[in-house]
């Protein structure tokens, strides 16, 4: 019996080693990242998605924007061309969620402050009262970076119709007023293709650190 283990001993040495590279091969394949979903409004919560464009399971992107930033610039769709950003909706007087959503895009900045390819997006929901100078006050306070960061005000339609047909975003308040919205805590991420990639709760810190993470998987994609 022990000549017969001795025998096959380096057999059986070649097999447990041949083994382990099989194991590690199924462990590496099984473990590759997936790649992020592409958001239709089919498949987004109905209460964020304006009902005319609830049924669309396909093809879905951001539509072109004209909106005016913090500094009074006119900012468009081309200002994001080939940029991964991601887009909020807020306002500067709220006392509820969006200072915690402010300080967890500011921290969001701070992570992509050296990174060209990623910018940031927020959309005031209250547009008469978020004038460019209000915005600006805001901004100085917040730390926002101009070349990182714009917050838009601008015509309240288009406003609303970008939160509720472009990025599936925001509510409304039902009572029938047009373009009432309810703005919520959600973060979007947007690819270069203008295609929504992840939602995210942007008071949650672990939402943040998944966010940042998604934005690595999303530029590995190009």
């Amino acid at each position: 019996m022990l000549s017969f283990f001795k025998e096959y001993k380096f057999f059986g040495i070649a097999l447990l080693i041949l083994s382990v590279i099989i194991i590690s091969v199924f462990y590496s394949i099984l473990n590759v990242e997936k790649p992020l979903p592409v958001y239709q409004p089919s498949k987004v919560n109905f209460e964020m998605v304006d009902s005319t464009i609830q049924h669309v399971s396909k093809y879905h992107k951001i539509a072109n924007f004209s909106l005016i930033n913090q500094n009074g610039k006119t900012i468009t769709q081309n200002d994001y061309k080939d940029k991964i950003y991601v887009a909020d909706f807020f306002f500067t007087t709220c006392q509820t969620i969006c200072p915690i959503m402010t300080d967890h895009m500011v921290k969001i900045q701070k992570e992509i402050l050296n990174d060209k390819e990623v910018m940031l997006l927020s959309h005031s929901v209250t547009p008469k009262i978020d004038s460019v100078a209000q915005l600006k006050r805001y901004a100085i306070e917040k730390g926002v970076n101009d070349t990182k960061w714009n917050l838009v005000t601008g015509d309240k339609k288009q406003i609303y119709e970008l939160a509720r047909k472009s990025y599936l975003a925001v509510k409304t308040d039902g009572n029938g007023d047009e373009y009432d919205m309810i703005h919520t805590e959600n973060f979007m991420l947007i690819d270069k293709k203008r295609q929504i990639r992840g939602y995210y709760d942007g008071t949650k810190p672990e939402d943040i650190e998944r966010l940042l993470n998604d934005i690595k998987i999303l530029k590995k994609e190009d």
